[in-house]
């Protein structure tokens, strides 16, 4: 061993021996195994090992060899001599490229003496370049534990049960497309990892491992399994999320020692009663309650139509035949084409997007309920009508308001026919609408409307949320039809009451009219409208009585009492207009009605609300902000109260939906000023009543104060950015300030250690350079990622974890860099960056994993970097004259 020692380490043919390289050498060399995947030159130490000392080496058991090795060829034809080997690893990924990523191996086959290893029982032949499994394998009889993930396997032996000694068997992230039926020969098999392949099908003799503990099939294209896994008695863990299963075998609820099963992000539309009731069932992201989408084909294209899965989490794409399908995304987004819907093979391309102000235009009392989802190629015409529904959070006042789908056109927003359903489980509704293009889309609540077409030969029309609100168009009320649309807002004696401070002042419910012409009606429109609370025909004093006249904005209010003739009834007062807008019967002793109608109407758009700011437990550098209605404060606080701690919520304050206001750290705190909501050094928010309006933010102390607590605040502001700080917040400004809001404080204890690259956390580490994702969707960068490692704390081991690191991972990291967390963090972090470079999903991922930490934080701030990198992507693209030319829609989007 002392003489193997030394050769490995100074009597090397391939270079020149270096200091301290006997020591390196017997650290790889432990009793009977040589580790020699840790040198660049491995193969060559081997071959002169296996020269020189031959006795010696073909004794070895355990032996390591990198496949990156480019003598790895050479070093195969003498390991089969090592006839007591047991363990043989001949794993890629030990080089990198020139950006850092690592590379798969060079291995495309065995020798076929391989077969000889008569005492090998595992072998490791991962992140390689197989594209079949070499035949030697087949003749190894000992052999128990088998990996070949990361190949390019497309299909295994139809003899692969030969290997009836297996325990262990991992080929995920290949392409195997079918299984052979000698599969259920495995009888000793415990272990099955098949994800992120391409099945479509399992053989139903899947059914006869017995002894298979944990079956892992999630990432492939599976419609269906076999009843035959109910056989597998001894199954605990059964993996099957990510496919395109409609449809999960009953029988599975019997199995004695099941523990976990997951069916998560599948198209299952329903689950048989006995598995849903199993605790340990998961099944989010599946279309469950739904019907399948109707259509007048829908009889005829079930058996034809692919149906597709589609993770959502910034972007992604799918392809529709003319055989039409189904595609059910994990956000919750569900689409259905019909048969001959495309006439050729049609990519398409979708994306969710943060509404903007600027740009997605609210009209008055409309409540937003969904992000904004973008589908691409923006104009196509469909040959028949597309389904699409969009999940949305039920909104507050459901008698007066109505859910719709709108549609952007490049000029402006227009809304579609729309169907609402629910969704049992997950209890979710969904707004359905159908389209012959794509471009924008967005759910929003908006007043009950009901609407007309008026001929020449007049009409009546009156209002669904209030059936005494009429309006009578007579005959001869114009030359050519024109549609027009009805509106109600119901006001309750206890709101203008609430908000007027008088109980005197009655109000009827809100009408608004409108219509698709410019030109006012050629006769007076009868209008209807219930006299206000408590005042009827018999005990109305005309003299309080007033008909307003808002406009469009409802800023101006005009008392039009005079300037029509009123009627009376009972229960209603009656008169006729020419010009279509807002109108409002008022019952008050007040004189100068039309400013308390503008108080009332202003008040009735806005929403209490109040501010929070949290900070985590672990690591109270990490702060959550965030604008919440009053009604769900106590909700909100009650369920981050675990995590987090922090000051009461602030004063209540009122909002409008769709204002901007801005959170600015202030007396000794700062924020990264790099963030893409950054504005001005304030973070910049959107209010939405039935939207997130979140933030969890990393801060600290430009001034170095080791063992003092920093004693800081963050203020909320309205609008737009004030152009001083204010000194004292603690009381309402005036003149320049007038726009704060409120102030909460923040205290910081000792602060972390800054990173630094010279000195710190950083010292000692080196990283090659990355480049996560691509440039169409955005990279992330090493800058990206050390930015990203300042932020997670103690939170590192979960969020490993969620990334796909075992717990063996984890622990080797914590002891190795058990003295300093940051360490722990970047290596953490980095390690798994380089082994997942050159997977396409990997940004995907790592947002996911930091969701399912609960670093939304983190997974919004990798999302805007993205967005950013993927907005510069395009601008490039167009400045070299590379894109097509841009249709109207994608002209009016590049202005928001």
């Amino acid at each position: 061993k002392q003489k193997m020692a030394e050769l490995l380490g100074l009597r090397d043919e391939c270079g020149e021996g270096t200091s301290g390289a006997p020591a390196l050498a017997a650290s790889c060399l432990a009793d009977n195994r040589l580790n020699l995947d840790v040198y660049s030159d491995g193969c060559c130490r081997f071959l002169q090992l296996f020269k020189e000392q031959r006795r010696e080496v073909v004794q070895v058991e355990f032996l390591r060899l990198s496949s990156n090795d480019c003598l790895l060829d050479t070093a195969l034809g003498s390991v089969p001599h090592l006839t007591h080997l047991k363990s043989l690893v001949l794993k890629g990924g030990h080089a990198r490229d020139e950006f850092g990523s690592y590379q798969h191996g060079s291995l495309t086959s065995l020798p076929p003496d391989f077969g000889n290893l008569r005492c090998l029982s595992h072998l490791d032949l991962s992140f390689n370049r197989l594209s079949t499994l070499p035949s030697c394998i087949l003749h190894l009889p000992s052999l128990r534990v088998l990996l070949v993930s990361h190949n390019s396997l497309v299909t295994l032996p139809e003899d692969f049960g030969c290997l009836t000694k297996l325990t262990f068997f991992s080929a995920m992230k290949n392409q195997l497309k079918r299984l052979p039926q000698s599969i259920g020969e495995l009888s000793m098999l415990h272990d099955l990892d098949l994800s992120e392949n391409a099945l479509e099908f399992l053989p139903e003799e899947i059914g006869n491992l017995h002894n298979c503990r944990e079956l892992d099939l999630s990432g492939n294209r599976l419609l269906s399994i076999p009843d035959s896994l109910a056989n597998l008695k001894s199954l605990r863990r059964l993996h099957l999320h990510s496919n395109l299963l409609v449809t999960v075998p009953a029988s599975l609820a019997s199995l004695p020692n099941l523990s976990r099963l997951d069916l998560q992000n599948n198209c299952l539309h329903a689950i048989p009663a006995e598995i849903q009731s199993l605790p340990f069932v998961h099944v989010r992201g599946n279309p469950l309650g739904e019907t399948e989408p109707s259509s007048p084909q829908a009889g005829n294209c079930k058996a034809s139509a692919a149906v597709v899965m589609h993770s959502c989490i910034s972007s992604g794409s799918f392809t529709v035949t003319s055989e039409g399908c189904a595609v059910v995304l994990a956000c919750g987004i569900h689409f259905y084409f019909p048969p001959g819907a495309a006439s050729d093979p049609l990519q398409i391309c979708f994306r969710s997007l943060t509404p903007d102000p600027q740009w997605v235009k609210l009209r008055h009392h409309d409540v937003l309920l969904s992000r904004v989802l973008e589908l691409q190629p923006h104009g196509v015409q469909f040959q028949q009508e597309v389904q699409i529904c969009m999940p949305f959070i039920s909104p507050q006042t459901p008698h007066r308001h109505e859910v719709v789908v709108r549609t952007f056109s490049g000029q402006s927003w227009s809304d579609l026919r729309t169907t609402v359903k629910q969704i049992r489980k997950p209890k979710n509704d969904v707004a359905c609408c159908r389209v012959l293009h794509f471009s924008w889309f967005l759910v929003v609540s908006r007043l009950v409307q009901n609407e007309c077409k008026v001929p020449k030969e007049g009409t009546l029309l009156f209002s669904s949320v209030d059936p005494n609100i009429k309006v009578t168009f007579p005959l001869g009320v114009t030359k050519e039809p024109r549609s027009v649309k009805l509106q109600v807002l119901p006001v309750s004696a206890e709101e203008i009451e609430e908000i007027t401070g008088n109980a005197g002042c009655r109000a009827s419910p809100l009408l608004f009219l409108s219509q698709d012409s410019t030109v006012d009606f050629l006769k007076p429109v009868r209008i209807q409208l219930p006299l206000p609370s408590g005042v009827t025909g018999l005990n109305l004093d005309r003299s309080r009585l007033h008909i307003l006249h808002g406009d469009l904005e409802g800023q101006t209010w005009k008392d039009i009492t005079s300037e029509v003739v009123l009627e009376f009834t009972h229960l209603y007062a009656v008169f006729e207009v020419t010009h279509f807008s807002w109108y409002w019967l008022w019952y008050t002793t007040k004189t100068y009605i039309g400013g308390i109608a503008k108080k009332v109407y202003e008040r009735l758009r806005l929403y209490q609300v109040n501010f929070i700011a949290l900070q985590r437990k672990k690591d109270p550098e990490q702060v959550l902000l965030q604008c919440v209605p009053k009604h769900k404060v106590d909700p909100v606080l009650k369920k981050l109260q675990d995590r987090y701690r922090g000051p009461e919520p602030s004063d209540m304050v009122e909002m409008f939906e769709g204002e901007q206001f801005f959170a600015a750290f202030e007396r000794g705190i700062s924020i990264d000023m790099d963030r893409p909501d950054c504005v001005d050094g304030r973070l910049s928010f959107i209010f939405y009543s039935h939207l997130k309006n979140m933030k969890e933010i990393y801060v600290t102390s430009p001034v170095d104060r080791k063992g003092q607590a920093v004693k800081g605040q963050v203020s909320f502001y309205r609008g737009a950015v004030p152009d001083s700080i204010p000194e004292d917040a603690s009381r309402r400004r005036k003149g320049p300030d007038s726009l704060w809001l409120a102030t909460l404080p923040i205290k910081l204890p000792q602060l972390k250690p800054r990173w630094d690259e010279n000195s710190g956390p950083l010292h000692g580490f080196s990283f090659p350079p990355l480049n996560l994702g691509n440039a169409e969707t955005g990279y992330l960068t090493q800058a990206n990622l050390l930015s990203i490692a300042r932020r997670v704390g103690a939170d590192w081991q979960s969020i490993g974890l969620n990334l796909g690191l075992t717990y063996q991972q984890i622990e080797r990291i914590g002891y190795n860099n058990r003295e300093d967390l940051n360490k722990q963090i970047l290596d953490m972090l980095f390690s798994w960056a380089q082994q997942n470079s050159e997977d396409p999903d990997c940004v995907s991922r790592l947002i996911k994993a930091m969701k399912d930490s609960g670093r939304q934080d983190i997974a919004d701030e990798v999302e805007a970097i993205i967005e950013l990198g993927r907005q510069k992507y395009s601008e490039s693209i167009r400045r070299v004259g590379l894109e097509q030319e841009s249709s109207t829609e994608d002209s009016a989007i590049a202005m928001m």
